[in-house]
């Protein structure tokens, strides 16, 4: 599966501590919102850019990724929120509830809802307009924690979405890419390309940018979880399968301060 290089305009929107929220922009001055965790922040910048909110996509129920959801209900009436069918059960309120790689076509925006289950059961990454919203599943540099599903659960959604183009632009749902490469580097000490990586995302968090998005191509270069198969991680753990390989890096990122 694959998109065109240039998608559609996405308006970082930073909420809580160091969640993100983004808006998407469609047509007619249209937009949607992936991951509302409160509706100030999406409020305000929907006001700034001169937006309508259309929809909301959720990636998947926890609090910090739809806390904003009532109360841009309160203010905008009647709203379409769309989920996974699982994680859609979930969330309060009206959820439309789609299954794996079912499409959406919302404010002229065409989405896939991959299925990602691992963090959640009913995961989803929203997938179109040249950009990949990921929620908690991949991070930059990094995956989400296995609440819900086993290890080789979620290798096998990480490697569905390590396999879209390499120039789609990943969003994920926190700011957590330099702790990310600062792992990475324990695991591959020889990876050059992590270290650059660091360096320019700690240039960015230090004047006070986003280091969203990224691109799968970057990704698959300094990612320790979409790397398992290297050589330098592999002989770490001799006779290990992949998933077993993916359960002790992910084990030791848990562990990692």
């Amino acid at each position: 599966m694959s998109e065109p290089k240039h998608g559609a305009r996405v308006l970082v929107v930073p909420c809580l501590a160091d969640n993100y929220a983004y808006l998407v922009v469609g047509d007619r001055g249209r937009a949607v919102v992936v991951d509302p965790s409160e509706a100030a922040p999406v409020e305000r910048a929907l006001e700034t850019a001169g937006l309508e909110l259309a929809a909301v996509l959720c990636t998947h129920h926890h609090w910090d990724h739809v806390g904003g959801l009532a109360e841009l209900r309160a203010r905008r009436g009647v709203l379409e929120v769309y989920a996974h069918a699982i994680d859609a059960a979930r969330i309060d309120g009206a959820v439309h509830e789609l299954g794996d790689d079912e499409p959406l076509c919302v404010a002229g925006l065409d989405f896939a809802a991959l299925h990602v289950p691992g963090h959640t059961l009913g995961a989803v990454a929203w997938f179109g307009a040249g950009a990949v919203f990921t929620g908690d599943t991949l991070f930059l540099a990094g995956c989400g924690r296995l609440f819900e599903g086993p290890a080789a659960m979620m290798r096998a959604s990480l490697e569905r979405l390590a396999a879209l183009d390499g120039d789609t632009r990943v969003y994920c749902g926190h700011e957590y890419t330099v702790a990310n490469l600062r792992f990475a580097a324990t695991v591959e000490p020889e990876n050059h390309a992590v270290a650059a990586r660091l360096e320019r995302a700690l240039a960015a968090r230090a004047s006070g940018r986003a280091t969203v998005p990224a691109t799968l191509a970057e990704e698959r270069a300094t990612n320790p979880f979409l790397r398992c198969d290297e050589p330098e991680i592999r002989r770490r753990f001799a006779g290990a399968t992949l998933d077993e390989v993916f359960a002790e890096v992910r084990a030791a990122k848990d562990r990692f301060k």
